[in-house]
């Protein structure tokens, strides 16, 4: 007998989005469900109506097959970020089409005898088969929202039945899920079962007002259809002083024929104002505790859904988004569900570690790029504090235009908005409802705007694709206008315009693709000097690497914790990205843009953030004072502390506690000097080291917040003066000197970072031949104690003239530089100095900004003061070696062996250092780092002007003022012996 679901054929019809599945709600079933988790059995069919047979291997669940190993069966992971995996063009999806199987048995309670169960797919990618004990049960679409099917039909209580979950993956569904991530299949989330009474509690819908007026829609359903007489809805919340929820006049006590109108329906509504309520802010997450209960005739009851409450108000008014009135800083990161080892399945404990993480970096929204994320992050998001934007499961990039008016499109369109914004809609941290992401603009979004607008009226809605009709079009599906990737200066234009009638809040900016997101700082100057600019969400939180083995080049999988540390794999292991499975179609390293590496490793550019998000903010003198100023929209300083720390360039580091005011948000107060400067003590730089004065759900007391920092003097002008000796010069004019194995030359390329070579520069560098210049000795004059040495650097179109100086000073020699670039030479990635050390100088020590990594563009999270790293931990390891390890502001430095010899550096003004244990050519050749071989020595650039890092990987390159220019480039530097 031929199977009906697969007869339907529910892969090929994109208006069949589910067949047999139930509505979604808002009432959390996992307290008390059985889990089906666990080692189920498993086969890999070709296609979905390819015959079951053979031999079963098992496969884990949750989890995707695509990072398992099956025998008998290979499907990796595939990364595209645009282009769809297959030539088909929707709704079609090709016959070669890999199907999971996956069976086991369940054992369904005695005790359930009577009542209704009901199965909970978590998630599955992407068309999912239910059936028990063959006869089916079930369909559903939508990779990243739950199925429920009621089972109790098909099972008996007390018995045993084989469930079997059929998931396919290629679908018409493919096309409207092509988002900017691995393809996989399989199973993604967790696998429930769970029982109610036949009289149940459908749905709950929690509305809570910032002013304290609570109101609970409930809507009640039994399984034998009509609804039993006398039933009704009682509510509690948690709290000494919480007051009593009474039922609506509205629904049952206003006259006879409404009470019975609204029992018939199964709806109710419960009420009630809380005094002094403490409102919800993603500042101040503060949450009450919600029982409903669904009672009998005789009082008992039936069911219970118990919710998390958070009292708060979102609204736009004018171009401001407004949460509790107020007019707020959105400062977000677009997150994927990832792991480097189960790629889509993530645990709650990998929820939060993301989210604690993120709101120690000054983190305070999450675009949930580019679907519905796990329910429990939405959980976690209400406790810890972040504002939300819900995005459906929605992109159809590669055929956009043809699908956002495809009439074959709009159930699927509807349904998975719709399913959103009610498995959601009771979480305070959700303010945004985002209608998808890149699929274009048509009928089918402003269909699905029309049903969230009538369902919730409580929070905007928003969604990138409509700003092709304008940024200030009222007349469109997007309450706010969410660009991604605009330049600064169009949006500061928007806003100082006339013609801005909504909030600007960019859906993406400043792409993190390997050594990235440069001019951060310079985008949240201009955002919180212009109204009408609230923020954006940075793309994107994870690096998408795969931990992969180098021998048989597979995903490792489950099995691979400890095989990587630091962001680094273990010796025969690497991270992997597009085309590392052998694919043929990808997208390469496309897939590595966030801001942690694969194993959460933050980035350099998380102390950049933190910095610029800091609620803590230190500028200089006024009144013979400090000013400090709160930069926080909801709360006060009680919960900081903080150290005062001041750095002397001549004179090491001084700390003092420091005594924060009491200021509320937005007020400022002038506070005296912690310290009288010291006459001798050169360069002076104070910070303010904030920490969390008690433990918080995200971070236990202690846990530095930010470190703002200004200059209380200025260095003054030094140079070594020169002294009698001997500078020794070999035959080819380089300088020879004991602990260098090569000598000081000069250097104008750099490996390039993703945003180099996607951004074109790498390009041109490469036509100018900067990365293999020619040296050519014009001459070397003795002049007095000092020499100088005149070259040429030849690239294949210009000609880079370069004067050195070396003049004995005390203890070693000073080296003044001039390079002439020529005018066709207009954007090169540095000017400056390189040579290479001996062996065994692995303690760099450093007064300058840092410890971490800096760059022009990107250095507003390194304060200045003395730091001290090993050498193998100053570089930061990309996914795609490149340019890395970079201190920006350096005054000097020295490279010692653990005896304390070595040599030191003074640079004639701040300068870009790097130190690492790898050439330039070395980066530039390899596609990952297990193909490095570090040198023993040290690789130390010296520059005197450092191109700027930008986005341009996806999105604006860096400002001019942070390119180098052609003409001449002048620096000094002074080399001694320790």
């Amino acid at each position: 007998m031929s199977d009906p679901l697969l007869a339907l054929s529910p892969w090929k019809s994109p208006e069949v989005t589910s067949w047999g599945r139930l509505p979604m709600n808002a009432v959390d079933r996992r307290t008390g469900a059985h889990s089906l988790d666990g080692d189920w059995r498993f086969q890999l069919l070709p296609a979905p109506d390819a015959p079951v047979g053979g031999a079963w291997s098992s496969a884990a669940v949750p989890g995707v097959w695509t990072m398992q190993t099956v025998p008998g069966a290979v499907d990796l992971p595939q990364y595209l970020n645009i282009r769809m995996p297959f030539p088909e063009f929707p709704p079609l999806s090709p016959d070669a089409n890999p199907t999971g199987v996956y069976e086991r048995e369940i054992d369904v309670p005695a005790d359930w005898a009577g009542r209704r169960i009901v199965l909970q797919v978590g998630a599955a990618e992407s068309v999912l088969l239910v059936h028990v004990d063959g006869r089916p049960v079930g369909v559903s679409k939508d990779s990243h929202l739950a199925a429920e099917f009621d089972l109790s039909a098909v099972v008996r209580p007390g018995r045993r039945s084989v469930l079997r979950l059929t998931v396919v993956k290629w679908s018409d569904a493919s096309h409207i899920e092509d988002q900017d991530h691995w393809w996989h299949g399989g199973i993604t989330r967790s696998v429930l079962l769970y029982a109610t009474d036949p009289l149940h509690l459908a749905d709950v819908s929690v509305r809570a007002s910032a002013e304290g007026e609570l109101r609970v829609d409930c809507r009640v359903r039994d399984a034998g259809g009509a609804l039993p007489e006398g039933w009704y809805v009682t509510g509690e919340l948690d709290g000494p002083d919480a007051p009593a929820l009474a039922q609506d006049a509205a629904f049952d006590l206003a006259n006879a024929e409404e009470e019975r109108v609204s029992a018939f329906l199964g709806e109710a509504r419960l009420h009630a104002r809380v005094p002094d309520v403490r409102t919800w802010t993603a500042e101040t997450p503060e949450l009450y505790g919600l029982t409903v209960r669904l009672h009998r005739v005789d009082g008992s009851v039936a069911d219970a859904s118990r919710h998390r409450v958070g009292f708060r108000d979102v609204t736009i008014v004018g171009r401001d988004l407004l949460v509790n009135g107020e007019r707020i800083f959105i400062r977000g990161v677009n997150r994927h569900d990832f792991h480097p080892l189960t790629g889509r399945t993530v645990t709650y404990e990998d929820m939060r570690a993301d989210l604690v993480l993120l709101k120690r970096f000054g983190f305070n929204a999450i675009r949930t790029a580019h679907y519905p994320n796990d329910p429990a992050l939405y959980d976690l998001a209400d406790e810890i504090g972040f504002y939300v934007v819900d995005e459906a499961d929605i992109e159809s990039h590669d055929h956009a235009h043809e699908i956002a008016d495809d009439p074959r499109y709009l159930n699927a369109f509807v349904d998975r908005v719709s399913r959103m914004v009610l498995r959601d809609k009771n979480h305070p941290s959700v303010i945004v409802w985002s209608l998808g992401n890149e699929s274009d603009y048509g009928a089918n979004h402003d269909a699905a705007a029309g049903w969230v607008r009538r369902h919730d009226p409580t929070r905007p809605l928003q969604y990138e694709g409509a700003a092709k009709r304008g940024w200030a079009d009222p007349d469109v599906a997007s309450d706010i206008a969410c660009p991604m990737y605009a330049p600064l200066e169009d949006c500061v234009a928007h806003a100082v315009s006339g013609r801005q009638t909504k909030p600007l809040i960019q859906c993406e900016y400043s792409h993190a693709m390997g050594n990235s997101n440069g001019t951060l700082a310079d985008h949240w100057a201009a955002i919180e000097a212009t109204p009408g600019l609230q923020g954006g969400f940075i793309w994107e939180f994870w690096d998408h690497g795969i931990l992969q083995s180098v021998n048989d080049g597979r995903p490792v999988g489950r099995g691979g914790a400890g095989l990587y540390d630091n962001g680094v794999a273990a010796p025969g292991y690497r991270w992997a990205y597009g085309g590392d499975f052998g694919e043929k179609d990808h997208d390469g390293a496309f897939i590595a843009d966030g801001v942690v590496l694969p194993d959460r490793t933050v980035k350099p550019v998380m102390y950049e953030h933190r910095e610029l998000a800091a609620p803590l903010r230190l500028q200089g003198f006024r009144h013979e004072g400090l000013v400090l100023s709160n930069h926080q929209h909801f709360r006060g300083l009680e919960w900081l502390a903080g150290e005062w720390e001041l750095s002397l360039a001549h004179g090491g580091t001084l700390t003092a506690a420091a005594d924060l005011p009491d200021l509320r948000p937005g007020e400022s107060a002038v506070v005296p000097p912690p310290f009288e400067l010291p006459a001798d003590g050169g360069e002076a730089w104070l910070t303010l080291r904030v920490t969390t004065a008690e433990d918080l759900p995200w971070a236990p007391r202690g846990t530095e917040v930010c470190a703002p920092q200004v200059r209380l003097r200025a260095a003054e002008p030094a140079e070594a003066p020169a002294v009698s000796g001997r500078v020794e010069i070999d035959a080819e004019g380089l300088l020879v000197h004991p602990l260098l194995t090569v000598s000081p030359t000069l250097s104008l390329w750099r490996a390039p970072t993703d945003n180099d070579e996607l951004g074109g520069m790498a390009l041109r560098w490469r036509t100018w031949g900067l990365d293999a210049l020619v040296r050519k000795l014009l001459s070397v004059r003795q002049e007095g104690d000092g020499v100088t040495v005149l070259s040429e650097y030849a690239g294949t179109t210009g000609v880079v003239r370069h004067r050195q100086v070396f003049t004995p000073v005390e203890g070693g020699v000073r080296v003044d530089e001039q390079a002439e670039l020529p005018e066709e030479f207009d954007d090169v990635a540095r000017v400056g100095t390189a040579f290479e050390t001996v062996a065994g100088l692995d303690l760099l020590e450093w007064f300058g900004q840092g410890p971490w990594e800096s760059y022009p563009d990107r250095s507003g999270g390194a304060p200045v003061g003395h730091h001290r790293v090993p050498v193998d931990e100053l570089f930061t390891p990309y996914l795609r070696p490149q340019e890395s390890g970079g201190r920006h502001g350096v005054r000097r430095f020295t490279l010692s062996a653990p005896d304390a010899t070595g040599l030191a550096v003074t640079l004639d003004e701040p300068r870009q250092v790097s130190v690492t244990r790898f050439r330039a050519e070395d980066l530039t050749a390899a596609a990952h780092h297990d193909e490095l071989v570090p040198r023993a020595g040290c690789v130390v650039h010296l520059d005197a002007a450092h191109r700027g890092l930008g986005t341009a990987s996806c999105g604006p390159d860096t400002f001019p003022s942070y390119l180098v220019a052609p003409g001449v480039h002048r620096w000094s530097w002074t080399l001694r012996v320790l």
